[in-house]
C-alpha cells in the first residue's frame, strides 16, 4: 500500500508540475503579446514600407527578403523556397486627366499586368462600347475605336451602397432604384453579349482595332471602393476609374460632349521571374520530424497595399512565431510557418509546398491558416475531421475566455471548400483549419480593392488572434501523440455523399493569358 501511495503521489506531483509549467507558458504568451506587441511595426514596414505584393513584382521579392531578415533577427531559421515562375511586372505611376470639355484629374489606376502608355501619356477621345445588333455589326464598327479610349463597363445608377438606401430612402424609392438598376445591368450585359466576345476577348479586339486604351470600373458596392484585378490587354493600357469619374465620362460621351483624356499609365515588364514561399521554423526538441504549422498567404492584389488580404494574416503569423521563439524556444515538435506566394491566382504557393514535401504531410499535427481580414476570429470548422471537436476543443479551452466566447464552431464540418491555403493541406489529408474572422465589411470595402490599406487594420483584434493561434500551436506541440486523421464522408449540396477533395497540381509557370 505504501508503494502504491507514494507512486500515486509522485504521479500527481509530476502532473501538477507539468500543468503548472504549461500554464506558465500560456501566461507568458499572453503577456508578451499584450505588453510587447510588434504588430504595428510589422504592419507599417510591410504595408507602408514595401507596399502591395503582386506575384512577380519587385515588391513581392522585397517582402520575401524582409520576412527572412526579421525571422533571422529573432533567432528563427528562415528561407525562401522557389515554387515556380511568373510574369514579372513593375507598376509605375497612373495619372488620368480629363482635358475636354473641362479640366479635371480623375481617380483611377491601371490594372495589374497592364501594358504601359507611351512616355508622357497619350491624349484621346473617350467613347462608349456601342449597342449594336449583333457580332457582325460590332466587327463592322471596330475601326471606330482607332485612336480612342473605349469604356466597356456599365456605369452605376447610384454610388450609394444598398445599406445607405435602406437607412434613408423610402421603401418605394429603394425598390424603384433596385428595379431600374437590375434592368440597366441586364441591358448592358446584352450589349456586351451582342459583340460576340467574352470579357477577355473584348479588350483584345479593341486594342487590335487600334484603341488607345480600355477604361473599366468595377465598383465594390461600398463608398469609394473599386476592385482592382488584372488587365486582358497586351499592347495598350487598361485602367479602372472610380465610380463617379467613370460615370461622369460615360454621361459626357453618351450626351455627345466628346470628353478627352490624357492617360499616363506607366509600367515595366521584367520578364519571367522566380516565385517563392517564405518558410520559417523553430526546431522541435523531442519530435523534430513532426510539425505544427502556421499558414498565411503573402501575396496580394495591388489596388491598395494588401493590408487585410493578407497583410493581417502575415503579420499575425510572424508575431506568433516571434512570441513562441521567445517563450517556448524548445518546442516538442517543429513549428513551421508558410508565407505562401500566389494564393490569389489559385493557391499556387501552398499547393506547390504540399507537392514538393509529400514526406511531411503525414507528420503534420495540425495547420492553422488565417486569411480573411482584420477582425477577431469568429468561426472555426473541423473540416470534416471526425475527432476535431475533441482536440481543438481542448486546445481552444486554454485560450482566454474573452477571446473565444463568441467563436462559432462547426464540428466535424465538411472537408474541402474554402478559398484559402488550408484547403491545399486538407486535400492532402492534413488536419488544417481556417481561423476565420469577422468581416468588418471586408468583401465590400477591402477585399481586392483600392481601399485595402493600413488604416483598416484593427490591431486589438489581430493581437487577440495572435494569442489564440500561439496557444493552440503550443498545445498542439505538447499533445502526446499525433491527432486522429479520420475524416467523415463529405456531403454535397444535394445531401448525397461526395468524394474527398482531389489534390491539384500548382501552376509552376505563371503569367496572364
Amino acid at each position: 500500500m505504501k508503494k502504491h501511495f507514494f507512486l500515486g503521489l509522485g504521479l500527481l506531483l509530476l502532473f501538477g508540475i507539468q500543468t503548472q509549467a504549461q500554464d506558465q507558458v500560456i501566461e507568458n504568451i499572453i503577456q508578451e503579446a499584450r505588453e510587447n506587441s510588434h504588430l504595428k511595426t510589422l504592419g507599417h514596414e510591410l504595408m507602408d514600407g514595401i507596399g502591395p505584393r503582386l506575384v512577380g513584382s519587385p515588391q513581392m521579392q522585397k517582402a520575401h527578403a524582409w520576412a527572412v531578415e526579421n525571422y533571422q533577427n529573432w533567432g528563427i531559421e528562415a528561407r525562401n523556397e522557389q515554387w515556380g515562375e511568373w510574369r514579372g511586372w513593375d507598376r509605375g505611376i497612373t495619372h488620368i486627366d480629363m482635358v475636354e470639355p473641362w479640366v479635371r484629374s480623375l481617380a483611377g489606376t491601371q490594372l495589374a499586368w497592364s501594358p504601359s502608355s507611351p512616355k508622357g501619356g497619350a491624349k484621346g477621345e473617350v467613347i462608349l462600347l456601342p449597342d449594336l445588333a449583333d457580332s457582325a455589326a460590332f466587327q463592322a464598327w471596330l475601326p471606330n475605336a482607332k485612336g480612342k479610349y473605349v469604356m466597356i463597363s456599365a456605369p452605376q445608377l447610384t454610388g450609394r451602397p444598398d445599406y445607405n438606401w435602406e437607412e434613408w430612402a423610402t421603401e418605394e424609392s429603394f425598390e424603384k432604384m433596385k428595379a431600374e438598376r437590375a434592368a440597366f445591368e441586364e441591358a448592358w450585359t446584352n450589349r456586351v453579349q451582342k459583340t460576340g466576345l467574352g470579357r477577355r476577348e473584348l479588350p483584345a479586339a479593341l486594342e487590335n482595332a487600334g484603341a488607345l486604351g480600355i477604361i473599366t470600373s468595377y465598383w465594390s458596392r461600398g463608398f469609394g471602393a473599386n476592385k482592382i484585378f488584372s488587365a486582358y490587354t497586351k499592347k495598350v493600357p487598361t485602367v479602372d476609374l472610380s465610380l463617379e469619374d467613370y460615370g461622369m465620362l460615360f454621361r459626357l460621351a453618351e450626351s455627345g460632349k466628346k470628353p478627352v483624356i490624357n492617360l499616363n499609365a506607366q509600367s515595366t515588364e521584367t520578364g519571367v521571374v522566380p516565385t517563392f514561399n517564405t518558410i520559417a521554423e523553430i526546431k522541435g526538441s523531442e519530435k523534430p520530424d513532426e510539425y505544427v504549422m502556421l499558414s498565411a498567404h503573402f501575396d496580394s492584389w495591388d489596388g491598395g497595399t494588401g493590408a487585410t488580404d493578407n497583410g493581417t494574416g502575415t503579420i499575425m503569423m510572424m508575431e506568433v512565431m516571434r512570441i513562441l521563439k521567445k517563450v517556448y524556444p524548445n518546442p516538442k515538435r517543429t513549428i513551421l510557418v508558410g508565407h505562401w506566394g500566389s494564393e490569389e491566382q489559385g493557391l499556387n504557393g501552398s499547393r506547390a509546398f504540399v507537392e514538393d514535401h509529400p514526406e511531411m504531410m503525414d507528420k503534420i499535427q495540425a495547420l492553422f491558416n488565417q486569411d480573411n481580414g482584420t477582425g477577431r476570429v469568429a468561426n472555426v470548422s473541423g473540416q470534416g475531421f471526425v475527432d476535431s471537436y475533441e482536440y481543438l476543443g481542448r486546445w481552444m479551452n486554454q485560450v482566454p475566455r474573452e477571446i473565444t466566447k463568441d467563436i462559432q464552431t462547426t464540428f466535424p464540418g465538411n472537408p474541402g471548400g474554402g478559398g484559402s491555403d488550408y484547403a491545399s493541406f486538407v486535400a492532402a489529408g492534413v488536419p488544417a483549419f481556417s481561423l476565420s474572422s469577422l468581416s468588418w465589411s471586408y468583401f465590400n470595402y477591402t477585399w481586392h480593392t483600392n481601399l485595402d490599406t493600413y488604416d483598416k487594420i484593427v490591431f486589438d483584434d489581430v493581437q487577440n488572434n495572435v494569442i489564440m493561434a500561439a496557444i493552440m500551436v503550443y498545445m498542439a506541440c505538447e499533445e502526446p501523440e499525433l491527432v486522429s486523421r479520420e475524416v467523415r464522408v463529405p456531403v454535397g449540396r444535394n445531401g448525397e455523399p461526395t468524394t474527398w477533395p482531389v489534390k491539384r497540381s500548382p501552376t509552376r509557370k505563371g503569367g496572364m493569358d
